[in-house]
């Protein structure tokens, strides 16, 4: 079952993809910034500074995402011995670390005109700046490491226990009383978010998904080509 993952089977597909997947962006992109900037209407408390949302919200699902995804990879990398799954966990977390930084620098900015100040200890707030911590553990785990068998262990250790605070992270609105709004979209009940700030939303997101599929495309083909430097047929 994963044979397929094998970098030697994938290469032929993942060499190929990027100029692809950047002009799928490049068009999702467009739309969604015509549709956040100029169609969808302005919010009648926060006026025009509720456009932050369009890049705000898409990069902490975004980031939520990738975290969780590297986990699930780390787990069954380490469980089942797959190497190439560290490797695609690895390509991943850049671009996850990077939507997490916007997000928190999004949300300052946003933070100002709504609620007076840049920074607030929220727990929403505080809760994305501990997942930003591990993703830096993360990243700086492979960095320092040079024993792939201690960086597999390490990292995967890392991200368990990142992982605890995502749905942390996903309902502190709704455990806490917090500076944030609770979850305007909900994917089980009525969302309170109305269409015409919806759509632009989520074709933002795609948008934000397409260019971290292809930061990771990019990640990951170097670190194969790095394999095949050395004269490695596999991991």
């Amino acid at each position: 079952m994963f044979k397929f993952f094998e970098p030697n089977k994938i290469f032929s597909i993942t060499s190929r993809a990027p100029k692809y997947v950047i002009i799928l962006f490049i068009v999702v992109l467009t739309i969604g910034l015509i549709e956040s900037l100029i169609l969808s209407p302005e919010d009648y408390k926060q006026s025009h500074s509720v456009r932050i949302m369009y890049v705000h919200v898409p990069a902490a699902w975004i980031s939520l995402g990738i975290f969780s995804g590297i986990t699930l990879l780390s787990i069954l990398g380490y469980i089942f011995k797959i190497k190439n799954f560290f490797l695609i966990s690895k390509s991943l977390a850049p671009s996850g670390f990077i939507f997490n930084l916007i997000a928190l620098v999004t949300g300052s900015i946003w933070g100002k005109p709504t609620w007076g100040t840049w920074w607030a200890w929220d727990a929403r707030i505080t809760s994305m700046l501990i997942l930003a911590l591990f993703y830096f553990l993360y990243l700086l785990a492979w960095r320092i490491y040079d024993n792939k068998d201690q960086v597999y262990k390490i990292t995967s250790i890392i991200t368990i226990l990142g992982i605890i605070n995502v749905p942390i992270t996903k309902y502190s609105v709704d455990w806490w009383n917090t500076l944030h709004q609770p979850a305007s979209i909900n994917i089980l009940s009525k969302s309170s978010i109305h269409s015409s700030m919806l759509f632009p939303l989520l074709i933002m997101t795609a948008a934000f998904a397409l260019f971290s599929l292809l930061i990771f495309l990019m990640k990951y083909n170097t670190e194969l080509i790095k394999i095949k430097n050395k004269g490695l047929d596999r991991l």
